[in-house]
């Protein structure tokens, strides 16, 4: 009874700041589309022009709307300034540590900073120098280094940086020696593909237009090469369908080259998309400087390779589903590679095969049992296998910097275990403190959360793993805040992982659950396929699935519990929350594909369409229209509130898709709950300044938070008090 007229009071003082909400004027006009003789009608179109000023005008105004609500909930700012304390907490973050010609190259983030620099090593123990600053490199700008490659020799490092996280690179050139940028920059490119095995040149990706409102930017992409000291304008057209037509590479794919400086003999080349499955081709070095290069087929989806490959010597190892839904590690000969009667290396098990990393003399294989990582050692010499005991459980990797030895890099974290990185060596099986990665450092508060996993009987009887993270002594009684999340595509799983700025949720005593649904690939290929094109479905309905157990369980209740998808989840979500909006009170929809019909007409669209499919073929045209957010959208239905976020560079899901879900949502809805278009003009997809992210994912939790009715979330004073 208490609970109830807390709850009707917490209603009545929200309803009065809603009414305050006056959403941006959203036209709509008549657009529509036929396909296979059904008309889908799309009244926010004109959305999707973002040269237009209205539209540039429309989008500041709810920017500025959202900014204005969220500005006046308490609980945001704590979460940043909490967020801002625990990363000063931390040693130094180190990433993606490359060892070349004796030297160790990694970027390196210490606690404050916004953004990782580059620095070098002459050895593991020598003193780091710095080779890059991103924060003084352009005065006035926050840029964030992307990728770093350095050349065989040690001797040169390509660092590839972009601004606002737009995914645009610029390349630069540094001269390890004297710590000077060379003149070859290289702009607006789409990524950097590595050296040549002779240092003078190296590879890059070619696109026509960094703009990422611009559909064909991405179209017919090229390898480039440059040549160090050449004229970027003359820069070889290495590897695309132009220099290659016989091969037929389609225009959305993204043709990329490489080298394997263990497979010395051969120069690599592949088809790059969304699709899982690889589509490789080879020649001998020695006809990498002809006029064309005799391109072999390495590997063509039909032969089912997935996950990961390596080369070593005339050896290719490779993950395959072929036979193995679970998934198994073959290996072939590059000389003649036959991939019907490979070696199988590791054969399938009742676990999920997700990785594999080679080091001298053993690789080391990751298996999953839906939830947590094993490894076990597989020695090339004797070709015998023996598991190794992991230090703790939870989700592991494994890199190897130098395959001349038998040591490897292992990280694990699990959801309420700080990300921890060992030195493990192979030989002697035995884990050590990394000299490159200190532990990490989180007060007591954050080591006493709970973890539950559960199973939980979908709506077609498949069971469907959830993970529960809680602080010790929260009750079941329907009291809990709870925020759920998960994604469900291109066959990722949702690994067990610590998260800082949810589990501050937790340690406030929210709920955070986490789905494992259909889509992502935590139980094998036929767990991925089952939430794919015309299965998708199966994804958002297993989130469903997952909410009522938990209100059914007495952890949350509907009036307290919230959704969360990003990028591809946003699927999930605004299907979810279209489907059955009785079950919850707020959705997040972050930078999230909302308006799945009009996904491949946008710049990275085309690239997708062997995931989520194309309105050109009439069955997956169907499965595209079940996707659409957007398009479920029914006036009069009293939806959750629901925060959509885009970002303004983002190259992934332009802004328009969860824009047009926020101005259907704002025309229909009747709840009178809040619906909000959140626009990050410093980001796209994502971004590396901790600042910017800081600020992004501390609106997105405490309007969940506080649509939820988190008492520490709620309407400062006197914004309540103010008029509007």
């Amino acid at each position: 009874m208490r609970t109830s007229l807390i709850f009707s009071l917490f209603l009545a003082g929200c309803s009065s700041l809603f009414a305050q909400l006056k959403y941006p004027p959203t036209k709509t006009v008549d657009a529509q589309d036929t396909y296979w003789g059904v008309t889908y009608q799309d009244p926010y179109r004109w959305l999707e022009d973002m040269k237009d000023p209205e539209v540039n005008t429309w989008f500041k105004a709810q920017a500025d709307l959202t900014n204005a609500t969220m500005g006046n909930i308490a609980g945001r700012d704590e979460l940043i300034a909490e967020w801002r304390k625990l990363d000063k907490l931390q040693p130094p973050q180190i990433y993606y540590p490359i060892k070349e010609g004796g030297r160790i190259f990694y970027q390196k983030r210490m606690p404050g900073e916004k953004v990782s620099k580059v620095y070098f090593r002459e050895n593991v123990n020598a003193t780091e120098q710095l080779l890059f600053d991103p924060l003084t490199y352009q005065a006035g700008k926050t840029l964030s280094v992307q990728q770093i490659s350095p050349s065989y020799d040690g001797k040169k490092l390509l660092i590839g940086y972009a601004e606002n996280g737009a995914e645009v690179q610029t390349i630069l050139v540094v001269d390890v020696d004297t710590k000077k940028i060379l003149p070859d920059v290289i702009p607006a490119t789409g990524g950097i593909e590595g050296w040549t095995l002779d240092n003078k040149a190296f590879m890059y990706m070619w696109i026509k237009s960094a703009d990422n409102t611009d559909p064909g930017a991405r179209l017919n992409p090229k390898t480039k090469l440059h040549t160090l000291g050449a004229d970027t304008q003359t820069d070889l057209d290495f590897f695309s369908n132009e220099s290659y037509p016989d091969l037929k590479i389609d225009a959305k794919v993204y043709p990329f080259v490489f080298f394997r400086k263990d497979a010395r003999e051969y120069i690599f080349a592949g088809e790059g998309t969304v699709q899982n499955e690889f589509a490789l081709y080879y020649a001998p070095i020695a006809k990498a400087n002809s006029v064309k290069i005799p391109w072999k087929t390495l590997c063509t989806p039909a032969d089912k390779l997935v996950r990961n490959f390596d080369v070593a010597g005339d050896k290719i190892f490779a993950i395959t589903y072929n036979g193995a839904k679970k998934y198994k590690l073959v290996a072939t000969d590059l000389k003649n590679p036959d991939w019907a009667n490979a070696k199988v290396i590791a054969p399938e098990k009742s676990m999920t095969l997700e990785n594999f990393t080679r080091c001298k003399n053993y690789l080391l294989i990751s298996y999953s049992d839906g939830i947590n990582n094993h490894f076990y050692k597989y020695n090339l010499r004797t070709e015998k296998m023996t598991e190794v005991k992991l230090p703790f459980a939870g989700s592991a990797f494994s890199m190897c910097v130098d395959t001349k030895t038998d040591e490897y890099y292992v990280g694990i974290t699990s959801w309420n275990k700080p990300f921890s990185m060992f030195l493990y060596n192979a030989v002697t099986d035995r884990f050590s403190p990394s000299p490159l990665f200190p532990a990490p450092v989180y007060p007591d508060e954050y080591k006493d959360l709970v973890v539950e996993e559960v199973e939980v009987k979908g709506h077609d009887g498949v069971m469907v793993p959830l993970s529960i993270i809680y602080k010790k002594g929260t009750p079941k009684d329907g009291s809990n805040v709870c925020l759920m999340e998960s994604y469900g595509a291109y066959g990722y799983g949702m690994t067990p992982c610590f998260s800082a700025e949810l589990n501050s949720l937790a340690v406030k005593g929210a709920v955070i659950a986490i789905p494992h649904v259909r889509g992502g690939g935590e139980k094998g290929e036929e767990w991925y396929k089952a939430g794919y094109k015309t299965t998708k479905p199966n994804t958002w309905k297993d989130f469903i699935s997952c909410a009522e157990y938990l209100i059914a369980n007495g952890y949350t209740q509907p009036s307290k519990l919230g959704g969360m998808g990003t990028s591809a989840g946003g699927i999930l979500i605004t299907r979810a929350i279209t489907e059955r909006p009785d079950l919850f009170a707020a959705a997040v929809c972050n930078v999230g594909c909302a308006n799945a019909l009009r996904l491949e007409f946008s710049s990275n669209g085309p690239v997708n369409i062997p995931e989520f499919g194309t309105v050109t073929d009439s069955i997956e045209c169907k499965a595209l229209y079940e996707m659409d957010g957007m398009q479920h959208v029914k006036q009069g239905v009293n939806y959750p509130a629901v925060m959509s976020v885009g970002g303004w560079t983002d190259p992934r899901v332009v802004v328009w898709q969860p824009g047009k879900f926020a101005a259907a949502v704002q025309n229909a809805s009747t709840s009178g709950r809040p619906v909000l278009m959140k626009v990050n003009y410093d980001n796209g997809h994502f971004t590396e300044d901790r600042e910017v992210t800081f600020a992004n994912f501390a609106d997105q939790f405490a309007f969940v938070m506080w649509q939820c009715g988190h008492p520490g979330f709620q309407v400062k004073k006197e914004a309540s008090n103010s008029k509007p």
